[in-house]
């Protein structure tokens, strides 16, 4: 990249920082005009991250120096495939959640704008950095962010749950300082590429010490992943958030995957040494736990938005079985099916706020005492009622709505033939079939884990839409605009189109994974002048 074209990798940083500062400048009455900037900004991000993925679409690994300082004492954005997929992922959610926001919620509080800006600029700063100070710093600006989306709106279960989520992140915060702290002591970079060239020479005397300060650094890690017992704040958290915070905040659960993706491959990979796979049977047992737990929630939570908040449990069990697994091939299928439970929940969050319109409070819990004891007013046999003898008129917003919902739930769920059920294919297909030998128990035990998982959505989400749609439906005539239905139906049609697309994107995904366990290409783009034998 040459000219302007290689300051693309800092831009999807600094537009919503400027559009953010611009924001706080112009104040919060002028909402049509922050709405503009807000909606440029998302525009301009889509248009970026669309560019980055094409630039990153090749084995060069892009490495943006910032006072052209060398990697080893100056910050570094390092571009690749699987920082252009998430930033592509960022940009889509972030797009679609703010075009839903203007119909009414950025009206709902003060500062909607600037925080959803500095809420992307965090994202994207996480995905992009290098080292694992920015990290820090980058997390600490989404999550400073995040705090104030969650509690948008105000309300008492919003404050609560809000105040629940702070606390936890503040203790995450504390032990991601605390572990960087000890591996700086020991290895004396935080360089994440210096790092991993550094940890093969590492003393012995020193090792235990500093893989103890990594382990405390991937408990923080996991805290965003939402990993059992660690996450037990999401449902609750997620749930009482806005629909466009809380789409936008379900992808915050992936940069804590994103971090264990990129962090211990590198760190941990084959050419580790004596520390290579340290912690791998730690995350796939703790994503076992976390699919077993996340696929329970989901059975037991009557509410949708818990529901969802369950959901994203499951997405990430999912994805930390499959990481710790350690085989390329599987990560490959856990890339594809990130993408797609990304998109296929962004979408369900925003779908509830149209289902939940209208309908009376404690709708669903007289829904299921009715399924469960009766109410003494069903009609004698023989005397049908009123609804009986005519129906019940289905409106074509409630139509359009239980069409968008049953896509949701074939798309949370992983049924076939959409792109969920092809990535958890891709994820089982390789442990099963191993090479020609038995499988091993471990394979079927995570095989088994994803079936059950799929399974128990299928029948929390078919429960849902018939208490939605049926037993419960709205009392008042339910209103979309426009504005709001726009980013549920990008959404979908975006999974749609990954769905009919599986074949290029899993190759796109393979190489990304092969890219990420054999990270020769990365080291040495961030040090050139290293000698790297991997």
């Amino acid at each position: 990249m040459t000219g302007w074209a290689e300051h693309m990798v800092i831009a999807p940083i600094v537009v919503p920082m400027l559009a953010g500062a611009v924001m706080i400048l112009v104040g919060n009455r002028r909402r049509r005009l922050t709405a503009g900037l807000g909606l440029a900004s998302a525009l301009a991000l889509l248009a970026l991250s669309a560019a980055l993925l094409m630039v990153a679409d090749a084995p060069e690994v892009r490495v943006y120096r910032l006072g052209n300082w060398p990697a080893s004492f100056g910050i570094v954005l390092v571009l690749d495939r699987l920082s252009a997929v998430m930033v592509a992922l960022t940009a889509i959610l972030g797009f679609a959640a703010f075009v839903f926001s203007l119909a009414r919620w950025h009206r709902a509080g003060v500062q909607f704008h600037p925080l959803f800006q500095f809420q992307l600029m965090g994202l994207n700063g996480a995905f992009l950095t290098g080292d694992l100070f920015n990290l820090f710093v980058f997390f600490e600006v989404m999550l400073a962010a995040s705090y104030g989306m969650a509690l948008h709106g105000s309300g008492t279960a919003r404050v609560r749950a809000g105040l629940h989520y702070i606390v936890i992140n503040l203790v995450a915060s504390l032990l991601f300082l605390v572990g960087v702290s000890v591996v700086y002591g020991i290895a004396g970079t935080l360089n994440m590429a210096d790092l991993a060239i550094r940890l093969r020479g590492i003393a012995a005397a020193d090792r235990a010490l500093l893989e103890a300060g990594l382990a405390v650094l991937g408990i923080a890690f996991l805290v965003k992943a939402a990993m059992w017992p660690l996450g037990f704040w999401l449902p609750g958290t997620y749930a009482a958030a806005s629909a466009p915070a809380a789409a936008i905040l379900s992808i915050l659960s992936k940069v804590g995957i994103y971090a264990v993706l990129r962090v211990w491959l590198l760190l941990f990979g084959d050419g580790a040494g004596e520390s290579a796979g340290f912690g791998g049977t730690w995350l796939t047992l703790g994503g076992l736990l976390t699919l077993g737990f996340g696929s329970v929630a989901v059975l037991a939570n009557q509410s949708l938005a818990r529901l969802a908040g369950a959901s994203v449990l499951v997405s990430s069990g999912t994805l930390l079985t499959a990481i710790g697994l350690g085989k390329a091939a599987v990560t490959a299928g856990a890339l594809l099916y990130l993408v797609g439970s990304a998109l296929a929940i962004g979408a369900f969050f925003l779908l509830i706020e149209f289902v939940e319109r209208g309908r009376d409070i404690g709708a669903d819990v007289l829904a299921v005492t009715r399924e469960a004891f009766g109410t003494g007013e069903d009609q004698e046999d023989g005397e049908p009622g009123e609804r009986d003898a005519i129906g019940v008129p289905i409106p074509a917003a409630v139509a359009t709505l239980g069409v968008s919902f049953l896509a949701c739930a074939l798309l949370v769920a992983g049924l076939p033939p959409f792109s969920g059920f092809l990535a958890k294919f891709a994820i089982s297909s390789p442990l099963i079939a191993p090479g020609g030998g038995a499988p091993p128990a471990m394979a079927w035990v995570v095989t088994a884990a994803l079936i059950l998982s799929g399974l128990t959505t299928v029948v929390a989400m078919v429960r849902a839409g018939i208490d939605a749609f049926w037993v419960s439906p709205a009392v008042d005539p339910v209103r979309v605009s426009v504005v709001e239905f726009l980013p549920v139906a990008l959404l979908l049609v975006l999974c749609a189109i990954l769905t009919v697309a599986a074949g290029p994107a899993f190759d796109y995904a393979a190489a990304t994974a092969q890219a990420l366990h054999d990270p020769a290409g990365y080291l040495q783009a961030v040090l050139p002048a290293v000698d790297n034998p991997r």
